[in-house]
């Protein structure tokens, strides 16, 4: 649907917003939101977050002189109104398309992001190394990093803020406030005291105070100081960032630009020594009621209908992954009470909040704190409890030290839940996770499982359950099952056995987690051309099925290997196995399959893997390549 964009269509760049009126700013800000709501209706995305920041979207680039004054917006979920200002707008409906433009914040797509960022509470570090930068390099252009209150829940954040403190760099951090009620009513007294407090002539006078008390005895000199931050502490409630070494300004309603526009431009003319916090308050899916009124103020959505807000979302008896990790948990939890959930700010995207209802004081929401989680869950094992850390497998690498330290030197009983292995679809790089068969699979006593199917993760789950005396993992993709009848009864597995679905007698491939029915597709492709293949499901890629493996190599010409992770992972544990068996010496033809080594771009999940060379037809030319039938490869390959 077409929206009348008079205002906006005048801004092809930031530069053109820097002359308008206050007016003119709010009828692009209005504009701005209907294109926002109209875009995301046709490629689906993240829209609250973004709904959220118009305003202050619009203010920043009006009053900053970008991209020369650096902006970087911290996880970048609230970035679309930012990429419609950056000249991206003609690009906007081709957003976590394959080919589109990115969902977040992307160095090499414009030079309005300086700083790419899809995981959560980086900008202010990023942003104090900038500050630091142009200090060291003699510059004198403004530095802002916008972060939200979730971002803030990560520690990462207060190291970032705690360093930033100590130093004398001017740095800007704008609190992008939508949801912690940190702050106290937002009005007309709170807007007066915020442009008091952030103008010159406040400053001017403040200095002069503290001035006067040095003459004072120290003690005295102290308590002046302390008596007058302590004062807008109360009034504002900055106390906790004054404390941190931030001169702290607001609260100020984000959505009005009569507040805004004066509190930023006294921030930005302000050139003293530091760093400035403004603290902003916004609402979640502002002017768009659907969004407004939805629970989770339409975070991430599908394509939907502008008017009444309904998601287009396929209806499908298969269940997602998430879905069934969700529902196997509970069941295990229901008749063993020492099992907790535990997630880092996705409890819907693991299924955890679907736990929370059956068991609301046996699941935990720690926010954005992945090291945290991971630490909070080895306390948890330490006292004899049964946690599941659900967290996908892209933010479990954010706490890879905590696992190394905190549980696998001490054999604690950690279930590592890794949601969204493999490629992901629209999210791409930044979610992809590629890593953790490599980072998990180099500890020692690791226990790591993948489910090829969705029947599979239900016997993986009771098998973690009864794994108590060392951490294990496993791991699952995202989206819905294949469609496999579930069990009945949950079942443990064997640990280290894998399982042959077909027997063959030339070609093996040992699959390792969601490939397999791709796999198994390859196997009947090269019986059509005469080739007989066995196909088997690892399970394990750690401990090995030694075994199963060893017959596999003895009884094959070739071996081919594949999974949905990076160089490093499930291959290079079989290859070492052969190796040290000595089967590598005696001829055999070996394959491993894995992602390439590059990062992917945003694509429909199946085409991503078209990409990797990780769909059946890759494997049977992997399997023909091997046998020597080159030929047929390539002639197919030109036919194609």
């Amino acid at each position: 649907m077409a929206v009348d964009t008079p205002h906006l269509d005048r801004v092809e760049w930031p530069r053109d917003l820097r002359d308008m009126s206050a007016r003119e700013l709010r009828a692009v800000a209005d504009e701005l939101r209907a294109e926002m709501v109209d875009a995301v209706s046709t490629t689906g995305g993240h829209l609250g977050a973004g709904l959220g920041v118009i305003e202050l979207t619009v203010a920043i680039h009006h009053l900053f002189d970008t991209p020369d004054d650096i902006l970087i917006w911290d996880v970048g979920h609230q970035c679309y109104p930012h990429k419609i200002l950056t000249g991206r707008r003609d690009r906007i409906r081709s957003i976590r398309q394959g080919g589109g433009l990115s969902g977040f914040t992307k160095r090499s797509e414009s030079e309005y992001d300086p700083f790419g960022a899809a995981h959560a509470s980086t900008s202010v570090s990023a942003g104090l190394g900038f500050a630091v930068g142009r200090d060291l390099q003699g510059r004198n252009n403004r530095v802002v990093a916008v972060i939200g209150d979730g971002a803030l829940t990560g520690g990462m954040s207060y190291e970032g803020l705690n360093h930033a403190g100590s130093l004398d760099s001017r740095l800007i951090v704008i609190l992008n406030d939508n949801d912690m009620s940190i702050a106290p009513p937002v009005g007309a007294m709170s807007g007066y005291l915020s442009r008091l407090i952030s103008s010159k002539s406040y400053r001017g006078l403040r200095d002069v105070a503290h001035h006067i008390a040095e003459r004072f005895p120290r003690a005295v000199e102290q308590g002046v100081k302390r008596a007058e931050e302590y004062a807008r502490g109360l009034v504002t409630g900055g106390t906790l960032f004054e404390e941190l070494g931030f001169f702290y300004v607001g609260p100020v309603d984000g959505h009005n630009l009569d507040h805004l526009l004066p509190v930023l431009r006294n921030v930005r003319d302000d050139r003293a020594e530091g760093p400035i916090l403004v603290h902003v308050v916004t609402v979640k899916g502002k002017g768009y009621a659907p969004a407004e009124e939805s629970a989770d103020r339409y975070h991430g959505v599908s394509k939907f209908e502008v008017v009444t807000g309904i998601q287009d979302k396929p209806k499908t008896n298969v269940p997602s992954f998430t879905k069934v990790f969700a529902n196997s948990l509970i069941a295990e939890a229901e008749k063993d009470d020492k099992i907790v959930a535990i997630t880092a700010a996705m409890p819907s995207g693991t299924g955890v909040d679907a736990f929370e209802k059956a068991f609301p004081h046996r699941a935990f929401d720690v926010g954005l704190a992945e090291q945290h989680a991971v630490t909070f869950a080895a306390g948890l094992a330490a006292d004899g409890m049964k946690p599941f850390a659900a967290i996908y497998s892209t933010f479990l690498q954010r706490a890879f030290d905590q696992i190394v330290h905190d549980v696998a030197i001490q054999s604690l009983p950690v279930r590592f839940a890794m949601d969204r292995a493999g490629l992901v679809g629209a999210d791409g790089q930044t979610h992809a996770g590629a890593f953790d068969i490599a980072y998990l699979g180099c500890l020692p006593g690791m226990v790591l499982m993948a489910a090829a199917d969705e029947a599979e993760l239900v016997h993986m789950i009771r098998t973690a359950v009864a794994i108590d005396d060392r951490p294990s993992g496993l791991r699952y993709p995202r989206g819905e099952g294949f469609g496999v009848d579930m069990p009945e009864q949950a079942e443990v597995l064997p640990i280290g056995k894998g399982r042959v679905m077909r027997e063959g007698s030339t070609v093996a491939i040992l699959s390792y987690g969601a490939r397999l029915y791709e796999a198994l597709k390859a196997a009947d492709e090269l019986a059509s051309k005469g080739v007989s293949a066995t196909v088997a499901d690892a399970r394990f890629a750690k401990p090995l099925d030694e075994e199963l493996i060893l017959r596999l190599a003895r009884e094959h010409e070739v071996l081919i290997t594949i999974e949905e992770g990076s160089i490093g992972g499930f291959a290079s544990q079989v290859l070492h196995l052969l190796a040290l068996r000595q089967v590598l010496d005696g001829g055999l033809r070996i394959r491993p399959m894995v992602l390439p080594d590059l990062f992917l771009d945003q694509d429909k999940p199946q085409l991503q893997y078209e990409a990797a060379g990780l769909n059946a037809p890759h494997i049977v030319a992997t399997a023909l390549e091997a046998l020597g039938r080159g030929d047929t490869v390539a002639a197919e390959a030109g036919r194609a």
